[in-house]
């Protein structure tokens, strides 16, 4: 019984394991498409877009940018609020991804 105990005291004092947080899974199966005319903007939409998993193209022409992505797979974003839950699930939505929400 101590044992018991003991572990689910040292399992709660694990970060991971001590609250459970939001969660925010995305899928975008099909390329999309955004065209930006700001290059710093375009650069920033890129790092996320990777960061976030997604394969990416980038390709510049007639004054704007084309950033191409998509996420064939179902992905996970953990986040420590609802509040930036739902603020990542309004942007993912914008970019044509599919979005579940789970607290």
């Amino acid at each position: 019984m101590f044992r018991r105990m003991t572990l689910a005291v040292a399992l709660m004092a694990l970060p991971g394991f001590a609250v459970a947080g939001e969660m925010v899974r995305y899928q975008c199966k099909e390329w999309k498409a955004k065209h930006i005319h700001d290059e710093k903007k375009a650069d920033t939409i890129s790092a996320t877009l990777k960061k976030l998993g997604c394969e990416m193209k980038k390709d510049q022409h007639d004054g704007h940018i084309d950033v191409k992505y998509r996420c064939p797979e179902w992905r996970e974003l953990k986040l420590d609020s609802h509040d930036e839950a739902h603020k990542w699930e309004k942007w993912l939505k914008e970019y044509g991804f599919q979005t579940e929400h789970k607290h």
